[in-house]
């Protein structure tokens, strides 16, 4: 269990090593290459310390790598600023948002797939504006208008990652807690419900709600998010969110263990197609 930047490190390292081995290169041959010492290529692989972008382009160029999906996911690792077809966008709002958050969206910009359990509060990605700013308002304390503002759009920009070429697949599970907390008053909660069920019927959202009948199940302990990214699934990870930080979890075990969790929930939860009408339900009586 580890906080975001490190483990970052950690599969940047890992990631580059296995493209170093699979390019038939040591370490040492790696670093005569770029120009290095073999022991700074051993620290960048052990996560020991980080490497930046351009150490990064480097190292890519010298293993041949040449898929761009791949290499803007290694950019992305190792904190690039550069362009590239996802603009790095959120480093306009480094100012009011702190390093987690901004560690998570930079991960959640490449990522693929994303399986969410939420028992409290709607996903981010399908807020609505004015949800948004009453679940962020009631969140973060000693925020003024402005900064309420901007943090707000910043929450509705993420939402991009479900309209990109591809876009992001959305699997979420959510507790029916959720649904009936009246967040912001009832015509917020009446326009929120109403952008779920919209957002149940893209092709590219798995939308699922857990009913109270449900009773007792795996996910009283806690919302979390598995991504997945297609480059491989040694980089999925999964997030677990707490009140001051995020933590991440990258052990393989992990990894299985929230992924059977998930399944589980899946199995227990409404059907896409009955939680449709559970939306509409809920809706006609909000």
């Amino acid at each position: 269990m580890q906080h975001g930047p490190a483990v970052r490190r950690r599969k940047l390292g890992d990631e580059l090593r296995t493209l170093r081995t699979r390019a038939g290169l040591t370490s040492g041959e790696a670093a005569r290459l770029v120009g290095w010492h073999q022991s700074k290529v051993s620290r960048i692989e052990t996560g020991t310390s980080g490497a930046k972008p351009a150490d990064v382009r480097l190292l890519l160029d010298a293993y041949g790598v040449p898929d761009p999906q791949l290499r803007e996911l290694m950019l992305a690792l190792a904190g690039s600023d550069g362009g590239g077809e996802r603009d790095h966008w959120w480093h306009a709002y480094r100012g009011i948002l702190p390093p987690a958050y901004r560690d998570f969206i930079s991960l959640e910009s490449q990522a693929t797939a994303m399986r969410t359990l939420e028992t409290t509060v709607v996903p981010g990605l399908l807020q609505t504006p004015a949800y948004a700013r009453a679940v962020t308002g009631a969140s973060v304390e000693g925020v003024d208008e402005g900064q309420l503002d901007r943090l707000v759009e910043v929450r509705l920009a993420r939402q991009d990652v479900l309209r990109g070429t591809p876009p992001l697949e959305l699997s979420a599970v959510l507790d029916e807690a959720v649904l009936r907390r009246e967040v912001g008053g009832p015509e917020v909660m009446a326009d929120q419900l109403r952008r779920l069920t919209e957002a149940a019927r893209l092709p590219q959202v798995r939308l699922q709600v857990l009913p109270f009948a449900a009773g007792a199940h795996i996910g009283v302990t806690g919302p979390f998010v598995i991504l997945s990214f297609s480059s491989t699934s040694d980089l999925d990870v999964v997030v677990l969110d707490h009140l001051t930080s995020s933590l991440y979890l990258e052990r393989k075990e992990d990894l299985q263990a929230y992924t059977e969790a998930f399944n589980a929930l899946r199995a227990q939860a409404l059907s896409p197609e009955d939680t449709l009408h559970h939306l509409a339900a809920l809706a006609d009586g909000a």
